[in-house]
């Protein structure tokens, strides 16, 4: 039973088309097997839907092709959706061989499958990036934000090299519920966006950057030490956080 599922059955109670009596039996049924399913190499977490409301989210780095799809493949059977992360292509054809209908979203490495219903969020999310080199951690974001039940919004290549460019776009901005702002080099992008807008700002620093970036620590020490109001920093190239987090707030 999904988290949907279980808000129709206790709509059905209290509007009288089901027996109270049933719904506790198929409830206590439920929460009779195991929270997680054993497979050995890993414990699938087939709860978390019900706890959080979205499905546990496979990390693909690390793992085999064959445990990323043995993974997938319970979640699936579970009715729940299905979101990994950095997959590769390999990855991906080992899923899709047992999840046929499989989506593979090459920039943003995730593998997908939509299947139930989710909660849609109240607004739009605006992932905001700062140029082209950005895109895989802004799409990781921005799929993760959408397969969780939200409207969204791209706006890409708007650095602060040439700042016309998003101040061209600022009603788009300020139509945003919350934004995600993913920049590297020296991270200045999240500052600007959220010094124009008055909703929340989520900054993900990148990984992009000449040697003294250090990897991302130069924009994410900078997203730290912004001066604007209103801004939250996930950890370097962490898109799918920065996604999650967006659909929280969205979803209030």
């Amino acid at each position: 039973m999904t988290s949907a599922e279980l808000h129709q059955l206790l709509a059905a109670v209290r509007g009288g088309t089901v027996d109270p009596d049933d719904a506790t039996a198929r409830i206590v049924a439920l929460l009779r097997e195991a929270p997680y399913q054993d497979l050995g190499f890993a414990r699938v977490d087939t709860h978390r839907e019900l706890r959080q409301g979205f499905p546990e989210v496979i990390l693909g780095l690390g793992k085999t092709p064959p445990q990323i799809a043995a993974i997938a493949e319970r979640i699936v059977s579970s009715g729940q959706a299905l979101l990994v992360t950095r997959a590769t292509a390999d990855a991906f054809a080992a899923v899709q061989a047992v999840v046929p209908g499989a989506e593979y979203h090459e920039v943003a490495k995730i593998i997908s499958f939509q299947q139930g219903e989710l909660p849609q969020g109240r607004g739009t999310v605006l992932i905001v990036c700062a140029g082209t080199s950005d895109l895989p951690i802004a799409e990781e974001s921005a799929v993760t934000a959408s397969l969780m039940g939200n409207c969204v919004d791209r706006l890409y290549d708007v650095g602060v090299a040439g700042l016309h460019r998003l101040l061209s776009e600022q009603a788009r901005l300020y139509s945003a519920r919350v934004i995600v702002v993913v920049a590297g080099m020296e991270g200045a992008l999240p500052s600007v966006v959220a010094g124009l807008v008055e909703v929340p700002v989520i900054a993900v620093p990148t990984s992009i950057g000449y040697g003294a970036s250090f990897g991302g620590i130069t924009a994410l020490l900078g997203m730290l030490n912004s001066c604007a109001n209103g801004i939250a920093v996930v950890n370097i190239d962490n898109g799918f956080g920065a996604g999650a987090m967006a659909s929280l707030i969205n979803h209030l």
